[in-house]
């Protein structure tokens, strides 16, 4: 059987055999050396064609991406500081000094913004330009785990949605000349700055340590939507053992984007927003929403009986099901 009969989740689940149970579970592993406070570690791919390319962003950008998506698996598990990152470079001969120069700029200004520094990696000749790197951060107040969420939370996301996906449809003049001249100027630029220069929403953790009810445990269930907000809120309701009932009136889009017909879509499953998706109880996620611009409750999760099967996504009041939960494939 071949990687792209198999899809990037079922591949997920065969290697988790080789890893103690639950360790693939999160966007990032959980580390307790003995006398140090927790590190979290992580590891993403960006491959050349598949993550970028030079038609729609330059390199000091790749760098940067390459940095925030790491980043913002860190993000999602609750880090505060970032320690910093190790970078693996594959490359070929006749790629020239100023791209390479470029990236480690933009992984340098990113690591300049977020904290951390660079660890150090490894460099090897290549078919394909492609970057490999491991992050690492150590755990703020608590870990946010994508199981952590139960029945009746509210579901949070810290920011909106679709706009990395339009600014890549801007970039590659996807969309009909009438519809990108539809859209105003601040949204077409805010768009491609989504692509170009993800953030990921450490500032968001800061916060959320900040709104935990007072004698409120620590409970978090969350994600980040790299993949996608449907197949974020998949995740979290799985983990539950829940079903998402999201309000179709609250989606975290911009105006002028929900207009396109492409919208609702692109919002969904567009993918590469690095927001956080939270699993809240309600006086903590009213309490975030309060104090987080941009924040928003989009829906809730409720449990999983009736015909509807544990990590199924439904419209509020309907039994429609949300396209898009299966999120982004990289085969």
């Amino acid at each position: 059987m071949l990687l792209r009969d198999l899809g990037e989740a079922e591949l997920l689940r065969r290697l988790a055999a080789y890893a103690p149970p639950g360790q693939l579970d999160d966007d990032a592993a959980i580390l307790r050396p003995s006398g140090d406070a927790s590190l979290v570690v992580n590891t993403d791919l960006l491959v050349e064609e598949l993550h970028f390319s030079d038609a729609t962003m330059g390199p000091e950008d790749v760098g940067w991406r390459a940095a925030a998506a790491n980043l913002s698996d860190l993000a999602a598990m609750g880090c505060g500081p970032v320690v910093g990152i190790t970078v693996g470079l594959v490359a070929p001969a006749d790629t020239a000094w100023a791209w390479v120069e470029g990236v480690y700029a933009g992984l340098s200004s990113a690591l300049g913004h977020y904290g951390g520094q660079l660890l150090g990696g490894d460099c090897s000749g290549g078919r394909q330009r492609m970057l490999a790197i491991t992050a690492l951060g150590r755990l703020g107040a608590g870990a946010i785990r994508r199981g952590d969420g139960r029945a009746g939370d509210w579901l949070v996301s810290t920011g909106p949605h679709g706009l990395s996906r339009l600014g890549l449809a801007l970039l590659q003049q996807e969309l009909p000349a009438p519809q990108a001249m539809g859209l105003g100027e601040t949204l077409r630029q805010q768009a491609i700055e989504a692509h170009r220069r993800p953030r990921p929403r450490l500032d968001a953790v800061e916060t959320l340590a900040h709104c935990q009810p007072p004698g409120s445990p620590w409970r978090v269930g969350g994600t980040d939507s790299s993949d996608g907000l449907a197949a974020a809120v998949a995740h979290l309701a799985g983990g539950a053992g829940c079903v998402a009932e999201l309000n179709r009136g609250a989606l975290p889009i911009p105006t002028e984007l929900a207009q396109l017909p492409q919208g609702e879509g692109w919002c969904l499953a567009g993918g590469e927003d690095f927001e956080l998706v939270l699993a809240l109880e309600p006086a903590w996620g009213e309490a975030l929403v309060a104090a987080l611009p941009g924040c928003q409750r989009i829906g809730r999760l409720i449990p999983a009986n009736g015909g509807a099967a544990a990590g199924s996504l439904l419209w509020q009041g309907s039994v429609e099901p949300v396209a898009g939960s299966r999120g982004y494939s990289h085969f």
